[in-house]
């Protein structure tokens, strides 16, 4: 049986089981996943996903950003425009 021929024998329920697999680190039954069968789940993961779900929707995608936020602006040397760009604390007067 070729990769492809795998891809297509796979259901639903056989891919869920062994997205679940990956994310617990163990099987179904209680045992461990080896090292072997992680990296091989894997790869069935990500070859069902291309073959099977549109882009957005395949393990491991990651959305482009739509906007920047404060993270993304570069700040400037100067304390000032430092200061403008963290969260001050309240200070409580008595």
């Amino acid at each position: 049986m070729d990769l492809q021929e795998l891809i297509q024998s796979i259901t639903p329920q056989i891919y869920k089981n062994i997205k679940t697999s990956v994310e617990l680190g163990k099987w179904p039954n209680g045992l461990k996943l080896t090292k072997e069968q992680l990296e091989q789940s894997m790869q069935i993961l990500i070859a069902y996903d291309s073959a099977n779900k549109p882009h957005e929707e395949r393990v491991g995608y990651v959305p482009k950003k739509k906007q920047k936020d404060a993270c993304d602006q570069v700040v400037n040397t100067k304390k000032e425009s430092i200061q403008k760009n963290i969260e001050k604390t309240i200070k409580w007067k008595n």
